[in-house]
């Protein structure tokens, strides 16, 4: 089962607050509120976006990737552990 049919009810939560954040950008552009608070809307909702592809990459290269029980001589998990740093500190 892949990782994202067993995380589903998280990560469609997560999508859901995402779009409940799009769906503030389009009020506030509706609205004609100043462009300061559509930015932070608009930042805020990159920043989750990114926060859900940190969640999905990470989860793969898990489950996928350095998976003892799957993949017995798969990645360092050390060398796994490094490199999911720098993507979540990329993705931030």
């Amino acid at each position: 089962m892949a990782h994202t049919v067993r995380e589903k009810h998280k990560l469609l939560a997560r999508v859901r607050r995402i779009r409940g954040q799009v769906e503030a950008i389009e009020r506030a552009l509706d609205a004609e509120l100043g462009c300061e608070r559509v930015m932070h809307l608009l930042a805020s909702t990159r920043a989750a976006m990114a926060g859900l592809m940190a969640e999905v990459v990470e989860d793969h290269v898990r489950i996928h990737l350095v998976d003892p029980e799957t993949h017995p001589g798969a990645l360092n998990a050390e060398a796994a552990e490094q490199l999911l740093a720098v993507v979540r500190t990329y993705l931030k």
